[in-house]
């Protein structure tokens, strides 16, 4: 009888407090990564995005494409005065007001959680992430005027934005944070349509 009233009394407190496992989280929608030119894209499984905190992949991808956004935003800063073709120059302009705002929510999701620079971090070379422009290219760039400006522009931004594709491609599949995973959809979608009308202006410019 005692042990009858003890299970009774477990069984309610399991409902009360709920003692069912909480269901692992659903995937996140499929992403779709463009092919290389003349292929069709491919769609893969995006990673389940949850609440929990800070890993160190969304650190690591967060850090990555600040410094990503922030030479997108220093190559835009080039065209007025140089850019030749009008519609190069709004496409321009649009890339450095999507990427500034974006660069503060990335850097706020990481202050939000002390994910602050390590010592000698801050220095790190980012040269080796996909689609940044050498130094040697960002010098030609300053350098170029009008069409010849306009040409080399499309070349390199196509470049990067393919790059920040790829990053935003790996964390969607491997990170877990919804926010990230947000932030890292955004960029797949904004760049994807960038590249598209980059890759139109190609055939403007010569």
């Amino acid at each position: 009888m005692v042990r009858s009233s003890v299970a009774g009394i477990l069984l309610a407190a399991c409902v009360l407090t709920g003692c069912a496992a909480e269901p692992p989280a659903p995937p996140g929608p499929p992403v779709v990564q463009p092919g290389a030119p003349g292929d069709q894209p491919r769609v893969v499984p995006s990673a389940p995005a949850d609440r929990g905190g800070a890993s160190q992949v969304e650190v690591d991808y967060l850090r990555n494409m600040i410094a990503h956004h922030q030479q997108a935003v220093e190559m835009t800063a080039l065209t007025a005065g140089r850019a030749q073709n009008p519609k190069l120059r709004s496409l321009s302009d649009r890339i450095s007001g999507a990427q500034g705002p974006e660069i503060g929510m990335m850097q706020g999701w990481l202050d939000t959680r002390g994910a602050h620079e390590h010592p000698g971090h801050a220095g790190h070379d980012h040269a080796m992430m996909p689609g940044m422009a050498t130094p040697e290219q960002l010098a030609q760039l300053a350098a170029s005027r009008g069409a010849d400006y306009d040409r080399l522009f499309l070349v390199l931004m196509i470049a990067h934005h393919e790059g920040a594709v790829t990053m935003a491609t790996q964390l969607l599949t491997t990170g877990r944070d919804e926010q990230v995973h947000e932030m890292a959809q955004d960029v797949l979608v904004t760049q994807q349509d960038e590249i598209a009308t980059m890759r139109g202006l190609q055939s403007e410019v010569g």
